[in-house]
């Protein structure tokens, strides 16, 4: 989609936290109605990154307040006004990319040099929306002599987005551009694990659209069912975990608003025998996304290696797993960073004992790094298991960390059965070199998004979801840009002419 900027500069810039701990709304800063604060914890060493407000309903309903009062301003700001002020925006974020990546490889524990990246395609997704504008176009209908009909977009009011915890600063800055230049006026609520870039973003972008347009309100799950529940917001958007999004759609059905839901995966990688196994095997620990431990719903957690070069694949997969060795993640030299929080650390563990317990074959990692300068810190190194069996907990439930489970087949309808039997449905990677095999795997794979001998990889315009329980609607294209939209039709009966 984008490529990150150069990281010289990194190593030697120190780590700018934001100011502001508190809820940003109405152009403001607000104190947390409870008076309640939570530190923020560096999960690679363990250390406090200072106190965030721990808000609630009381400070939803405030931020939704004052959205809705800005609400009718920003509608009827012309698009290109709209448009103008993004681009101001994703100015910002480019200005600020390494400033923005440090905190959050601090505070959500994936490396820099990848955090720069999110920065950056932030930007390019908020210019993405920034130019489609003008696009936000209705129809006219003929009816015959004497009427006229058509239709028109006009934005739904306030929007409220919950965003995870893998890609902070992407999702809180990326995540504002369709809402926003359609018109909308928006409420994030960022992480509770990593709140810090999005404070630092309300600092950096605050005072560019009007006050009230961009709100940012901390805090944890009383913070997400409030906004999704409150009367005053149109439309609720998720990136998280199916859970969640079950209790995002629970709570949004009293006021029947609209929800968008992208969720967690468990992906399949289907290598068939005619794929170059070095090849493969590059695809499958690039899409296990090893860099940020796992942890993105979009992981093609599942290999599926046909029997002829299941053994050559194993062999390079252990090989090219060595690249990934945990480490403190503001160092630009790290490769792989620490898992979020304690909870989701040890329920990681939990996984890696069923799978030796179940009966996979451990390949390579299953452990913590031995190095004492991260001892201190959430780390466990790249988990491969080999000759997994669908029957495996490994196997059928979304782990959201570092741990591959690897598959060997021969039976093409029976693979793609166990490919499908899982309740997700995110994404999927084919690799063969049959154009027939390619697009027969591609039609039968119960996934939204699908790759052909590549993986792991967005492209902005495409559009972007899933099938089943991975979600409701698409981003990162035109149609999410839509969805913040409702359509109106309007019918003009043209009276005749006097005589």
């Amino acid at each position: 989609m984008t490529t990150a900027a150069p990281l010289k500069s990194i190593k030697a810039e120190p780590l700018h936290l934001p100011e502001h701990r508190d809820a940003f709304y109405g152009g403001q800063w607000h104190k947390p109605k409870s008076g309640r604060y939570a530190d923020s914890i560096n999960p690679g060493t363990g250390e406090s990154l200072g106190p965030v407000a721990d808000c609630g309903a009381a400070d939803i309903d405030a931020a939704v307040g004052a959205a809705k009062t800005a609400f009718d301003g920003w509608r009827n700001t012309p698009p290109l006004e709209r448009a103008r002020l993004l681009k101001r925006i994703a100015n910002v974020l480019r200005e600020h990319a390494e400033e923005l990546a440090l905190i959050d490889a601090a505070d959500c524990g994936n490396p820099v040099h990848e955090m720069v990246m999110d920065a950056t395609v932030a930007a390019a997704q908020i210019e993405f929306y920034a130019g489609l504008v003008t696009e936000m176009k209705g129809a006219s209908i003929p009816m015959g002599p004497g009427v006229v009909n058509f239709s028109v977009r006009e934005p739904r009011g306030v929007v409220g987005r919950i965003i995870p915890f893998n890609h902070p600063f992407m999702f809180c800055a990326g995540k504002s551009g369709a809402p926003l230049a359609t018109g909308n006026s928006v409420v994030m609520k960022p992480p509770e694990q990593a709140p810090l870039s999005a404070l630092r973003l309300a600092e950096l972008i605050g005072g560019i659209p009007p006050p009230g347009v961009f709100n940012i309100v901390p805090g944890g799950r009383a913070v997400g069912s409030a906004l999704a529940a409150h009367p005053g917001v149109a439309m609720i958007a998720l990136v998280g975990s199916v859970p969640t999004g079950r209790a995002v759609m629970k709570a949004a059905a009293d006021t029947l608003k609209p929800v968008m839901l992208e969720l967690g995966g468990k992906n399949a990688l289907i290598a068939f025998p005619d794929a170059d196994a070095d090849e493969v095997a590059q695809g499958v620990i690039g899409g296990m996304n090893f860099t940020w431990c796992g942890q993105s719903c979009g992981s093609t957690s599942r290999a599926f290696i046909h029997e002829k070069i299941y053994d050559a694949v194993l062999g390079k997969v252990k090989a090219k797993s060595a690249h990934y060795r945990p480490g403190i993640a503001t160092d630009p030299a790290t490769t792989m960073g620490a898992i979020i929080s304690k909870a989701q650390y040890e329920r990681i563990l939990g996984f890696i004992e069923s799978g030796k317990q179940d009966g996979a074959r451990l390949l390579c990692g299953g452990g913590r790094p031995a190095e004492a300068a991260l001892a201190k810190g959430l780390f466990i190194e790249p988990t491969v298991f080999a000759d997994v069996e669908p029957s495996m907990r490994i196997a059928r439930e979304e782990i959201f960390g570092p741990v591959l489970s690897i598959f060997k087949w021969s039976d093409e309808q029976k693979m793609l059965e166990q490919v499908n039997a899982v309740e997700y449905g995110l994404t999927a990677s084919i690799w063969t070199n049959d154009l027939s095999t390619a697009h027969r795997t591609a039609a039968a794979v119960q996934a939204g998004f699908i790759w052909i001998n590549e993986v792991s990889k967005h492209f902005l315009g495409a559009p972007f979801g899933g099938y089943k329980q991975s979600g409701i609607g698409r981003e990162e294209c035109f149609e999410e840009m839509l969805a913040y939209t409702q359509e109106k039709n309007i019918h003009v009966r043209i009276k005749p002419a006097r005589a």
